[in-house]
C-alpha cells in the first residue's frame, strides 16, 4: 500500500518542484522610452519636469551613467535591442520605410532574444511601437518571439497619438472616431489597458514584458487632462504650426500645439505615471520581488513637432539630439529594479549599450547561450557578483546625413561625418573625460589613438547590401 502510494506522491512532488523553479525564475518588465531625453528626468538633472515614478524606480534600483541606445534613431535602435548586435552588424540599420504601412522588415534568419526567451518558458508580450516588419512579414512581432503584441506595428504610424487603428497581433483594430479629420480615442491609454492586463493574465507565469511606450516621441498631442493642467500656464511658450487633424492631414505629420513646452512635459509626465501603474501593478499581484524591471529610451531628445530640449535642457549637457552620434544622440537613462539583486540606491559607470541586454536577459531566464552577440552579460554589475566583463570598444553607425560612425573606447570618443562619399574622412576625437560635452577635438595631438579608433571602425562595419554605409 505504501508502495502505491508513494510512487505518485514522488510525481507530485517532482511536478510541484519544476513548477516552484519555473515560478522562481524573475518576470523581465523592459520599458522603453521613446525619444526621451538622457536629461529628461528628475534622477539624470531635470529641473522643469516631474517623473516622481522614474525616480523612484532609480531609487529601489541602479542608475546608469555611461549607457547607450543602439544608435540615434527608431528602427535601428530596437533591431540593435533585440538582437543583441551593434549597427555595424544588425540587420535593420535604418528608417527604411515600407508603403502603404510599415518599415523594412527583421529576416527570417535573424535571432531575437523574446524568441529565446519564448523558447525558454517565458510567456512574451510587447505593447507599443515595433517598426521592425509588417504583419505577415518575416519581421513582425509573432514571428520573433512575442505571443502578445498590441500597439502601432509602423513607426510612420505612431506619428499620430489619434491614429485610424492599432494592431493586436495580426488583427487590425479600428479605433472608432479617429479618422484624421476628428480625435477620439488616446492611443497610449489603450495601450496602457493592454499591458496592464498582460500582467494581470499572466501573473502564474514567468513572462517578459516589452514595453516600447510612443511617448514622448512628436506629435505634441494629448487629452486635457491632469497632466497637461499642471503645466498648462508653466512655461512660456512659442505656438508651433503643424499638419492639423482634418482633410488635408497626413500620417506621418505633426499637429499644431499651441503649447509645445507644456505639452511635451505633460508627456513625460503621463510616461512617469504609465510607469507607476506597471509598478503599482506588480506590487498589487505579489510580483515585485520575483520581477526585474528596466527603464530606458531607444535615442536622444527629439526636436520634432515643437519639442524644445534646449529649453528642458533635455540632453543633461551632452552635446546633440536624436540623429546624432554626439553623446546626446545615442546616451540614454538606464535603470535597473531587481529587488533582492540590485543594491537599491546605486550608480553604475559600467560602459555598455543595448546589445548587452541579450546576453543579460538569457543569462537571468536560464535559456541558451545566445549563438552570436556583440554584448556582455551585465549581471555581475546588477548583482555585485562575479568579475564583469569589460567592452573594448562601443560602436555606432548612422545611416542618414551621407553616413556617421562613432566609436567609444574608454574616455576616447572617436566620430567621422559624410562616410557615405568620403569612407576617410578625418576622425573628430574628444576625451569625455575632460570634455563631456564633446567641445574639444583632440584629433590631432593624440595621432595613435586616432589611428586605434580608424582600425576599429573599419573592424565592426559589415557591409549590408540592405543597408549599405561604405562604398568602395
Amino acid at each position: 500500500m505504501m508502495k502505491k502510494i508513494a510512487l505518485p506522491l514522488l510525481s507530485v512532488l517532482l511536478l510541484a518542484g519544476v513548477s516552484l523553479q519555473a515560478r522562481q525564475r524573475p518576470n523581465i518588465v523592459f520599458i522603453l522610452a521613446d525619444d526621451l531625453g538622457y536629461g529628461d528626468l528628475g534622477v539624470y538633472g531635470q529641473q522643469k519636469i516631474k517623473t516622481p515614478n522614474i525616480d523612484r524606480l532609480a531609487h529601489q534600483g541602479m542608475l546608469f551613467t555611461r549607457f547607450y541606445a543602439g544608435t540615434s534613431v527608431c528602427a535601428p535602435s530596437r533591431s540593435s535591442l533585440l538582437t543583441g548586435q551593434h549597427t555595424g552588424h544588425t540587420f535593420v540599420r535604418g528608417n527604411k520605410e515600407i508603403q502603404p504601412e510599415g518599415q523594412e522588415p527583421l529576416a527570417d534568419t535573424v535571432q531575437s532574444y523574446a524568441k529565446m526567451l519564448q523558447q525558454a518558458g517565458y510567456v512574451t508580450g510587447a505593447f507599443g511601437k515595433w517598426g521592425l516588419g509588417m504583419v505577415g512579414t518575416s519581421g513582425a512581432p509573432d514571428k520573433k518571439g512575442f505571443d502578445v503584441f498590441y500597439g502601432y506595428n509602423c513607426q510612420r504610424q505612431s506619428h499620430r497619438y489619434y491614429p485610424t487603428h492599432l494592431w493586436s497581433n495580426n488583427t487590425r483594430i479600428e479605433l472608432e472616431g479617429n479618422d484624421l479629420t476628428q480625435k477620439k480615442v488616446y492611443a497610449p491609454e489603450l495601450i496602457q489597458q493592454q499591458t496592464l492586463a498582460f500582467i494581470e493574465n499572466n501573473r502564474n507565469k514567468p513572462f517578459f514584458l516589452f514595453v516600447p511606450s510612443i511617448l514622448p516621441h512628436a506629435e505634441l498631442q494629448g487629452p486635457d487632462d491632469q497632466y497637461y493642467k499642471q503645466y498648462e500656464n508653466a512655461f512660456e511658450e512659442k505656438p508651433y504650426k503643424g499638419n492639423d487633424y482634418g482633410p488635408g492631414a497626413l500620417v506621418p505629420g505633426y499637429a499644431s500645439v499651441e503649447k509645445p513646452h507644456a505639452t511635451y512635459a505633460a508627456m513625460v509626465s503621463r510616461l512617469d505615471a504609465y510607469v507607476g501603474q506597471i509598478l503599482d501593478k506588480l506590487d498589487q499581484l505579489g510580483l515585485t520581488q520575483n520581477t526585474i524591471v528596466i527603464f530606458t529610451s531607444d535615442n536622444g531628445a527629439h526636436r520634432e513637432g515643437g519639442a524644445d530640449p534646449v529649453f528642458f535642457n533635455g540632453s543633461g549637457g551632452l552635446r546633440g539630439y536624436k540623429r546624432d552620434l554626439y553623446e546626446g544622440g545615442i546616451r540614454t537613462p538606464f535603470i535597473v529594479k531587481w529587488p533582492g539583486k540590485v543594491k537599491a540606491d546605486s550608480r553604475s559607470n559600467f560602459m555598455g549599450a543595448f546589445w548587452d541586454l541579450m546576453p543579460t536577459f538569457t543569462q537571468i531566464a536560464g535559456a541558451p547561450k545566445p549563438p552570436y552577440t556583440d554584448g556582455v552579460s551585465i549581471v555581475p554589475t546588477l548583482t555585485g557578483k562575479g568579475k564583469q566583463a569589460q567592452h573594448t570598444y562601443l560602436y555606432w553607425e548612422f545611416h542618414e546625413d551621407n553616413g556617421t560612425q562613432a566609436v567609444r573606447m574608454g574616455k576616447w570618443k572617436g566620430f567621422r561625418k559624410g562616410v557615405m562619399k568620403n569612407a576617410q574622412a578625418p576622425l573628430e576625437l574628444y576625451n569625455l573625460d575632460k570634455d563631456p560635452a564633446e567641445q574639444h577635438n583632440v584629433a590631432a595631438a593624440h595621432p595613435d589613438i586616432v589611428k586605434k579608433i580608424e582600425g576599429y571602425m573599419q573592424e565592426a562595419h559589415l557591409e549590408s547590401p540592405v543597408f549599405p554605409l561604405i562604398t568602395k
